[in-house]
């Protein structure tokens, strides 16, 4: 069956918005659209709740926390997910603490992510999947220095031998609970190492099915030749590849270090060379259904239509099980929504967490969607235009 989309329909892209909820939404993106406000803000932000001062807190969780966060607790998430599942939306949960570094708090966040899995699997027809980012269960600077091929102490080893472990309790009671893993991509510099991770995961749990996903930015050089060799290596192996794929995430991190190494960036010269990158990994990961499943990660309507139309032309269902659009909570509800109401698998990525844990990502949200990069600018002209419908303009 044909489906035609249209990304601009704000009228089932905000069905789940209130008039009084809607209006909300338009002041944020209208103060986001400010990048001089977003800037200091995000720093007086993040002092003001590290420091505990006096409604701090209060006001971050009214503004940008609940914009882009679905609740403290798993929880406290729930009328989140549900409010999701009516509109036959998925949720990947994601608890929200990141860059961690002594062994408790990588314990607290493996104990926390199999928490997550418990409550999916209580609910899994809508939470599939939880994602994790493995800089929350493994010091930084070791899984640099193992990448860096250095010499590893006996406590190194021992250190981790402790973060394999950890990973691995992930994915073994989410492969028993039958729910799916997305593990993150981070920095270069410490990729490979995630990616042998992930890879020796994957090798475990994918026999039967996809359990475990690696993520592939393709805003890398070489991050599309790597995703073609992934796919033969797990053919040759026996097991399924699971790719999420993203366009990045470290663009300014991965420049200024490349400079200061005197090295070459490892980022493409250009948006259409990584435009160009992704649209070839999803046509390929589109072609091996059979074998892979893919997560098309994107913000961009250009690449969800790509998805759409080779899907139709493929005679793919909609809803197949090895496909899954997905976008972020807070964020591009017109591609989400629109993509749902035509009956395919699409998610929403939920972060949750206490506010203190979770205000770097919140932090990295409000400036993503500042005016420099027009996602702002894009989704308020849209809620505008939703508001203007529903006749609220003139109230």
């Amino acid at each position: 069956m044909t489906t035609t989309l249209n990304f601009s329909n704000t009228e089932i892209a905000f069905a789940h918005l209130s008039d009084n909820e809607l209006k909300r939404t338009e002041w944020l993106f209208a103060l986001m659209n400010k990048p001089w406000l977003v800037k200091y803000g995000s720093s007086l932000a993040l002092w003001a709740v590290e420091n505990g001062l006096p409604l701090a807190e209060m006001i971050v969780r009214k503004t940008i926390f609940k914009q882009f966060v679905g609740g403290t607790t798993l929880l406290d998430s729930q009328p989140s997910i549900e409010a999701l599942a009516k509109y036959h939306t998925l949720t990947i949960l994601d608890y929200g603490a990141e860059a961690k570094e002594t062994e408790l708090d990588f314990n607290h966040t493996m104990n926390e992510n199999i928490r997550a899995i418990e409550f999916a699997a209580r609910s899994v027809t809508s939470v599939p999947i939880i994602s994790t980012k493995i800089t929350g269960l493994a010091r930084f600077g070791l899984l640099e220095r193992i990448q860096s091929a250095d010499t590893l102490t006996r406590a190194e080893i021992i250190e981790y031998r402790n973060a394999l472990k950890r990973v691995d309790a992930i994915c073994y009671h989410a492969a028993k609970k039958g729910v799916s893993v997305f593990f993150d991509a981070e920095e270069s510099w410490i990729q490979d190492t995630l990616d042998h991770l992930v890879w020796l995961m994957m090798k475990r749990y994918n026999k039967k099915k996809v359990v475990v996903y690696n993520t592939f930015q393709l805003y890398r050089k070489d991050r599309l030749q790597f995703l073609l060799e992934s796919f033969d290596r797990a053919r040759e192996a026996g097991f399924k590849l699971g790719a999420k794929l993203v366009r990045g995430a470290y663009l300014l991190k991965e420049g200024i270090r490349a400079a200061e190494k005197g090295a070459e960036t490892p980022i493409n010269p250009d948006k259409h060379s990584t435009d160009d990158h992704y649209n070839t990994a999803l046509r390929f990961c589109l072609d091996h259904l059979d074998t892979l499943a893919v997560c098309n990660a994107t913000h961009n309507a250009e690449s969800a239509l790509l998805q759409v139309d080779i899907m139709q032309k493929k005679g793919i269902p909609n809803n197949h099980p090895n496909t899954l659009f997905s976008q972020l909570y807070g964020m591009s509800d017109n591609l989400t929504f629109n993509l749902a109401s035509a009956g395919f698998r699409v998610a929403k990525y939920v972060p949750y967490g206490q506010v203190k844990e979770v205000i770097p990502y919140l932090i990295r949200r409000a400036q993503e969607n500042t005016s420099v990069t027009g996602d702002a600018g894009r989704e308020l002209l849209l809620i505008q235009q939703e508001i203007k419908r529903r006749g609220l303009s003139e109230k």
